[in-house]
């Protein structure tokens, strides 16, 4: 297996930016597996599908079967380039509900799993260093104030406030994703014991890369 960098921490706390910018830093492949799971769950609402667990085969197949495609800048689905449709608020209620499945995150894992066979990854997520990755290189848990994180989600193009409501609604939301990340029986949001925490809420992103970058060098020259 190449060298895999795993940032995970809850929604907002920055993980998409950092590891995005770490990953061009570096040179290697960045994975957003959250947007597979909003993908998935975009392509489920598509179709019609029961997102309940009673009825997970038909979203399990989904995940299993289609095409996703992960692009620095663009997500496709069996051909459907739904890179803005799966950033709004409809469709983070549903990737929540969708990443509880048990069948979903096994097939999504083990797509996951499958990238750091073709080169170094920088991965992203909620379950990397705990799941997907347990003996990755590099883990980084990123947190911030539920504050600050609903401030991001707002300012966000598809989570703005007009859209959103105001910023307690986004927070309330936030809350309820935390509670659904961190209860579900099936990789639950947690950090790895052996994961660096770093907090983001009052730093620019450049220091945070920076801090990120320094903790992935002094690892792998360790190794």
């Amino acid at each position: 297996m190449h060298p895999v960098v795993a940032i995970d921490g809850p929604s907002g706390a920055g993980k998409g930016t950092i590891a995005r910018a770490v990953a061009g830093e570096l040179g290697w492949r960045y994975v957003d597996t959250g947007a597979m799971y909003r993908a998935v769950a975009w392509e489920a609402r598509r179709r019609g599908l029961s997102l309940e667990e009673r009825a997970e085969d038909g979203v399990a197949a989904v995940a299993t079967q289609a095409e996703i495609d992960l692009q620095p800048d663009r997500v496709v689905i069996n051909g459907c380039d739904v890179t803005g449709a799966i950033r709004t608020p409809e469709i983070d209620e549903a990737a929540a509900r969708v990443a509880r499945l048990p069948q979903v995150r096994k097939a999504l894992v083990a797509r996951q799993q499958a990238y750091a066979a073709a080169g170094p990854v920088v991965m992203e997520g909620r379950d990397i260093g705990t799941v997907v990755f347990p003996r990755a290189a590099v883990k980084i848990y990123l947190d911030a104030t539920p504050a600050a994180r609903a401030a991001r989600r707002s300012s966000d193009a598809a989570h703005d406030l007009s859209r959103a409501g105001a910023i307690d609604t986004v927070a309330e939301a936030l809350r309820e994703r935390d509670r659904l990340d961190r209860t579900r029986d099936a990789s639950p949001l947690r950090k790895a014991p052996d994961a660096t925490v770093v907090d983001t809420t009052s730093l620019p992103v450049a220091t945070v890369v920076e801090q990120v970058l320094g903790i992935v060098r002094d690892r792998l020259e360790t190794r």
